[in-house]
């Protein structure tokens, strides 16, 4: 009887040690998806505030730079549509602090339009 016991004692420690295994590895595969998709982003950044360097001037990066510290997903979409309309050849580079001023205003006044209703 003792040895059934110790036979079903090791059965279940070999199978708690299988799963913590799994556990592990899952861990270990799900930290290096994060890893990577981490180091993508910072490579698509590095990318982006280069691009930037061209198109914009000092004084545009900086309010870029300003708007970015209040609000930085405005502010990587507003770098994203910069980047795109520049290489497509929509907007010359460089871009001024007037000219960045105007399209923030544009994009602003399309974002106020919305309509308050009271019930």
């Amino acid at each position: 009887m003792a040895a059934s016991q110790e036979d079903e004692l090791a059965i279940l420690r070999a199978q708690r040690l299988q799963s913590m295994q799994e556990q592990l590895a899952n861990q270990a595969q799900t930290q290096l998806a994060a890893e990577e998709h981490a180091q993508q982003q910072a490579a698509h950044a590095a990318n982006l505030d280069g691009l930037l360097r061209k198109f914009l001037t000092p004084e545009a990066r900086s309010r870029l730079a300003r708007i970015a510290m209040v609000d930085p997903s405005r502010a990587q979409s507003i770098k994203e549509n910069i980047v795109t309309l520049c290489q497509s050849g929509d907007l010359s580079a460089p871009v001024s602090d007037a000219s960045l001023k105007s399209m923030l205003s544009q994009q602003s006044k399309s974002r106020s339009n919305a309509s308050i209703r009271r019930i």
